[in-house]
């Protein structure tokens, strides 16, 4: 597919998981709604589609589509510590452990379907944190 202006058209967008609610002192709102046609389908010079890098979809959103290109933004519901991964859940104002199995099991899978969605490439977003707040405190190992 080519554009107006005989460009190549690759498609290309942000991406996160619907529970990256802390990504959001980044400019990564997770809980905007978007419209998937308009977000996967639109061309380039149009401000509603995945190639404007400004709205961001979930899994819901992208499940069985494919990009050429994948920013996947990875907050702190799924964290990777001394060899494994810790599954995470923000609620009110903390982060709190996800106990049950069936939990676990549903964020492996929503970032299996980030993780399956380029065909060139990925690049990924992982925030610094910031010291000064308690729900994004900066890890220096795990």
């Amino acid at each position: 597919m080519t554009t107006k202006r005989g460009q190549k058209n690759f498609s290309q967008g942000v991406i996160a998981s619907s529970g990256a609610v802390r990504l959001k002192p980044e400019g990564i709102f997770v809980k905007n709604r978007l419209s998937a046609a308009d977000w996967f389908l639109n061309e380039q010079d149009d401000v509603r589609s995945c190639h404007f890098l400004e709205d961001v979809a979930t899994e819901f959103d992208i499940q069985g589509l494919e990009f050429d290109w994948c920013l996947v933004a990875w907050d702190a519901d799924y964290r990777y510590v001394n060899g494994q991964f810790e599954h995470w859940k923000f609620t009110g104002t903390t982060w709190k452990r996800r106990q049950q199995e069936e939990q676990q099991r549903y964020l492996e899978n929503a970032y299996r379907v980030l993780l399956i969605r380029a065909r060139q490439g990925m690049v990924f977003f992982v925030t610094l944190g910031n010291a000064e707040d308690a729900t994004r405190v900066p890890r220096t190992s795990g």
